[in-house]
């Protein structure tokens, strides 16, 4: 996983940025993506996401570009990655099998549609694979914090609904602290890691839903698109990773 660290491109999206969507200077990007290739040591591919539930199989030839929020592979020598700058990304792996997917998880690709989201996307591609999934470990990158994430109705009644079987016994107030008229501080790590968990995934690290991994408090840090898009003009993009070695 990326920081904002170490990378080319000048304010507002200093320094390591690598959306080419994020109105900073293509070359810059495409420089900074290099850099990062360079220290991985294998090439990634980068899909057009669009905070939809839609998986891709990735390998050595494909190109980037293609629509989707969930990427997998079972070849080595290709990365696997996800931009973010406030949505989390879940990267997953089997110990054993020659298998990694990445996810992009804003709220709508995490609520998705009738009780199917991100989550159970990378559930599917698991068992299509033959894998028992609480065999496979998860980690969750930074994200936007649960002090930070203001949303609105729609958000909360996306995820609280009769569709959302995963969330049915929780405590609203886990996830969602009301916050003025109509609006609730979300918790989006936390709704991550209990559709995960639903889903049937045992292993899951990273993102605990603390002060360190908030993506808009951390601003030395970390991009943050909420934080930096109008009080600066822009905002850069950072991303997670995840390949086969051998």
């Amino acid at each position: 996983m990326t920081t904002r660290e170490g990378g080319v491109s000048a304010e507002p999206w200093s320094s390591l940025n690598l959306g080419l969507m994020s109105g900073d200077e293509p070359g810059q990007v495409l420089v900074n993506r290099g850099l990062v290739e360079s220290a991985m040591g294998v090439p990634a591919v980068y899909l057009k996401q669009v905070h939809g539930v839609k998986a891709v199989a990735i390998e050595a030839r494909t190109p980037s570009g293609l629509e989707g929020d969930v990427a997998w592979t079972t070849q080595s020598g290709v990365a696997c990655a996800m931009m973010a700058a406030d949505c989390l990304p879940i990267l997953v792996c089997h110990p054993q099998a020659k298998w990694v997917a990445a996810a992009h998880a804003g709220w709508r690709g995490l609520a998705g549609a009738n009780g199917h989201g991100v989550v159970e996307t990378l559930a599917q591609g698991a068992t299509e694979q033959g894998f028992s999934i609480q065999d496979c470990m998860v980690w969750l990158g930074p994200c936007i914090g649960p002090t930070a994430f203001e949303v609105g109705q729609d958000v909360f009644d996306a995820f609280i609904s009769k569709h959302q079987p995963a969330l049915e016994t929780m405590r609203h107030e886990d996830f969602f602290v009301p916050h003025g008229a109509g609006k609730y501080l979300a918790d989006l790590a936390g709704l991550a890691r209990k559709r995960l968990t639903a889903a049937g995934f045992r292993v899951i690290s990273g993102n605990d839903s603390s002060l360190a991994w908030c993506t808009y408090r951390q601003e030395s840090k970390y991009h943050s698109h909420r934080r930096d898009a109008v009080r600066k003009g822009g905002s850069g993009r950072m991303a997670a990773y995840i390949w086969i070695t051998a």
